[in-house]
């Protein structure tokens, strides 16, 4: 026979732990991302891929600006079909901070930053042709929730299907959420080892002239690639940043820049560090192998922004 005095009870300190535990996830909302999560996406978006937005890419990428658009026929440039694809979304539907509400996830996580992805090319898409964009929801991972710093990691996969109907490219694009209020301008720079001797280089400014011909190529109204007063009180940078497809379309340039026959397989890339508008930016790019080529972005203050590998 049990006495009261032999049934446990939680404790005080730990009765708070449960009832700050339940506040924090009330805020966070966790139980509308998990019903989120479990939800199918797909989004299927057309384009033409036509010579005249390439003649506007052409002359937004500092590698291209003096040379000629391909014409209608021509194989479509590494990474060029970035610029196609791009959801159609009435400025009401968008989110406050101008971005799409597609594959995001609900509020409070409603801050996006480009992470990183993957690029495999299977078969060359042609200038002119009309192309179709599938993407999917290939993962998605909760991350720092118990250590006080959470993040949403959406992963997409989108396939790029010319009039073949066969996926020319397959790409995944990973974006993180993270909740609003929080600066991640606080953020301490990542420190990046191990870079190998560049073989190559080049160096440029994005300004911000770049960042608003690349974002109206892409129809992308984020704030914070557009107005300087929203990334520093709202995002917490000290200026506006250059967007992530922009700066990983420019690691793919340099390298064919320097080797105009190199036929690209695969690349991967990550975000590592801001990378700012009106700061000077070289990117490198080292042989690691004979079909293997590193590649990285530096500023003038050597901070690495983005760092990715090509396969050959």
């Amino acid at each position: 026979m049990l006495h009261r005095h032999n049934i446990f009870l939680p404790n005080r300190c730990l009765l708070r732990l449960l009832h700050s535990s339940h506040s924090i996830s009330n805020s966070l909302n966790e139980s509308a991302l998990d019903a989120w999560i479990q939800q199918p996406k797909q989004l299927t978006l057309s384009a033409t891929l036509h010579p005249d937005h390439l003649a506007d890419l052409y002359i937004t990428l500092p590698t291209r600006d003096a040379t000629p658009p391909p014409p209608t026929g021509a194989p479509l440039g590494f990474g060029h079909h970035l610029a196609f694809f791009h959801p159609r979304t009435p400025a009401g539907a968008l989110r406050a901070d101008g971005t799409d509400a597609d594959f995001c996830p609900p509020a409070p996580f409603v801050r996006r930053m480009w992470a990183g992805g993957r690029i495999a090319w299977r078969r060359a898409l042609v200038v002119g042709e009309r192309a179709k964009a599938v993407s999917t929801v290939a993962r998605v991972e909760k991350k720092g929730f118990e250590r006080g710093a959470p993040m949403v990691f959406v992963t997409q996969r989108v396939e790029v299907r010319g009039e073949s109907g066969e996926a020319g490219v397959v790409e995944e694009r990973a974006h993180v959420y993270l909740p609003a209020g929080v600066e991640a301008g606080k953020r301490r720079v990542r420190a990046v080892d191990g870079l190998p001797s560049p073989d190559f280089s080049f160096m440029f400014t994005p300004t911000p002239t770049t960042l608003f011909r690349f974002s109206a190529l892409t129809f992308n109204g984020h704030y914070i690639h557009l107005d300087r007063d929203y990334a520093q009180h709202s995002e917490g940078y000290p200026e506006r940043l250059v967007h992530g497809p922009l700066t990983a379309l420019m690691l793919l340039e340099t390298l064919v820049l320097h080797h105009p026959d190199a036929q690209l397989k695969t690349f991967e890339y990550r975000a590592l560090n801001p990378v700012v508008v009106n700061r000077e930016l070289t990117i490198y790019g080292a042989w690691e192998s004979k079909d293997t080529v590193s590649l990285w972005t530096q500023d003038r203050d050597g901070v690495v922004g983005m760092r990715g590998t090509v396969s050959l």
